[in-house]
């Protein structure tokens, strides 16, 4: 029966807690960041907002102590969010299987890009870990209006892709990632080594829910990746 080929899949990844080992290190950084203004919150309550976009994970944190900051001492407590993040990224790695699952689905054919919620001084350095070329389709906070859990970030990634949001699947660690792609009308993947349980992430939109990228990397068949195919799809768009 002769019917319209469907698209090639494409993934969309988070990359802190998503392709590199890094939450923690936020989660830090931000509270040494709030303890310097004199804003002592818990390590758990942080947690819970990694994953928003930087201004709004702010006013999330401020609303619950009461404490209103204005424009100008937000962008100073983003800045020395940085710095200290910067004190730790020697202790970032990748998480195992990052490499070899984007490797694996470069040698598939198959389309991928990151996009994430950080500013680029703070995740262009992820590549070298993670083994890519700086010129790896990446969009950061820098380059949209609204970061996670607008879906813009995930939206102008599929843009970068040339390739329509709604024929992606997004892969991500935190609730934020997958409520954004749901906005997107992206399917969501979702991965525990953020933080997030299972059913949290379940209940935020991911269709599969995986420990790590090795994981996923070991049951690529179920997101509808099939490695024996190497090249098939380049093939097809090609038209060899």
């Amino acid at each position: 029966m002769d019917y319209p080929h469907p698209p090639a899949p494409s993934f969309l990844f988070d990359l802190d807690g998503t392709l590199i080992d890094s939450v923690y290190q936020h989660v830090i950084a931000w509270r040494a960041a709030l303890s310097a203004i004199g804003i002592d919150l818990s390590v758990w309550r942080i947690h819970r907002r990694i994953g928003m976009s930087g201004g709004l994970f702010v006013h999330a944190l401020l609303r619950e102590t009461g404490r209103s900051l204005s424009r100008e001492e937000i962008q100073e407590l983003q800045l020395a969010h940085a710095a200290e993040y910067s004190k730790q990224i020697d202790t970032v790695t990748a998480l195992p299987g990052a490499r070899e699952l984007l490797a694996a689905l470069t040698l598939a054919g198959v389309r991928w890009g990151i996009a994430t919620s950080g500013y680029a001084a703070t995740a262009r350095p992820a590549l070298e870990l993670l083994g890519l070329p700086q010129d790896t389709p990446m969009v950061t906070r820098d380059l949209v209006r609204h970061a996670k859990p607008d879906p813009d970030l995930f939206v102008a990634a599929a843009a970068l892709l040339g390739v329509d949001p709604k024929h992606t699947m997004v892969v991500g660690d935190s609730v934020w990632d997958l409520l954004a792609a749901r906005r997107a009308g992206a399917l969501g993947i979702g991965l525990q080594s953020g933080g997030y349980g299972r059913e949290e992430l379940e209940r935020a939109g991911a269709y599969r829910v995986y420990a790590d990228p090795a994981e996923m990397l070991a049951r690529l068949d179920e997101v509808g990746v099939r490695l024996d195919e190497v090249g098939a799809w380049q093939d097809e768009e090609e038209g060899y």
